[in-house]
């Protein structure tokens, strides 16, 4: 029988500090490689495409599967994704191996499977070329009117997550996204160690619910916000998103032009607002 991969890993280091050495026990989170496949109707016959491979925190699989290709535009409605389990026959990478089966009717266009899914700020022509193909996917602006957020709401967030990420509690080392609503009540959480593979377990965890688009609600990530990261939380209607660090020039580009209330810096104390400054209530 084949143990679930685990999130977490204990070994011995050396600790210094000063003149003082000693061996210690830590903690650091796991890191290991996931492919997706995408298993699909073409005509009468079924195929079976790769369409990712990413380094991520085992954990949340089938979510962080459903919520990638959610965000790339490669499935739309929870009713496209009829079956998600790991591929059986090698005992190494049993749970590294995951398929998505598709519902015999899903629209699914295997020659979006021609770009190349680098999950890293590495990837893309130019930015205007970026945003463009977001409009491509159907990728509309955020509604006004969906919802506004307090200042005390959004300062209050920060701590709200850290309180709730058990592996960086024990790591210190893994990125974190989560969902609240107006009141900043914490709805959901997932850690890992890429920013967004965390952000693509926490969409898929809300397309496999069928509680797509977010229209009310926020989110927040741990670390700074990203091109990649603001596509994905556009893609999911998501109005307002808020980070602990900071965004970078194409983030706020894209939430400017697709109306996406963006919040960085975000501290107890305060934080800056790119854009959307209209739901932000003082």
């Amino acid at each position: 029988m084949i143990v679930p991969r685990r999130r977490i890993m204990r070994l011995r280091v050396t600790r210094l500090r000063d003149r003082d050495r000693a061996m210690r026990q830590d903690v650091v989170a796991v890191e290991e490689p996931l492919e997706i496949r995408v298993r699909f109707a073409e005509g009468d016959e079924w195929q079976t495409r790769s369409v990712s491979v990413t380094m991520r925190t085992p954990g949340d699989d089938f979510e962080l599967a459903a919520g990638f290709l959610f965000a790339e535009g490669l499935v739309s409605d929870r009713r496209d994704v009829q079956e998600i389990s790991y591929c059986t026959g090698d005992e190494q990478q049993e749970y590294n191996l995951l398929e998505v089966r598709l519902a015999p009717d899903a629209s699914f266009d295997p020659g979006l499977l021609n770009r190349n899914f680098y999950m890293t700020s590495s990837c893309g022509v130019c930015g205007k070329a970026s945003l463009e193909a977001i409009e491509v996917q159907g990728c509309a602006p955020v509604a006004d009117g969906t919802l506004s957020v307090r200042a005390d709401v959004l300062k209050a967030l920060p701590d709200a997550l850290r309180a709730a990420q058990p592996v960086f509690e024990k790591t210190g080392g893994i990125h974190a996204s989560g969902l609240f609503d107006r009141e900043g009540a914490l709805l959901g959480l997932r850690e890992d160690v890429g920013r967004h593979n965390a952000l693509d377990k926490l969409i898929g965890r809300e397309f496999l619910a069928g509680r797509l688009p977010l229209a009310d609600r926020i989110v927040l990530v741990s670390g700074r916000t990203s091109f990649e990261l603001l596509q994905k939380a556009t893609m999911a209607g998501v109005p307002v998103v808020a980070a602990v660090g900071a965004p970078s020039s194409l983030a706020v580009e894209l939430a400017r032009r697709f109306n996406v209330t963006l919040v960085g810096f975000t501290r107890a104390t305060g934080f800056n607002v790119y854009a959307g400054r209209a739901r932000v209530r003082t």
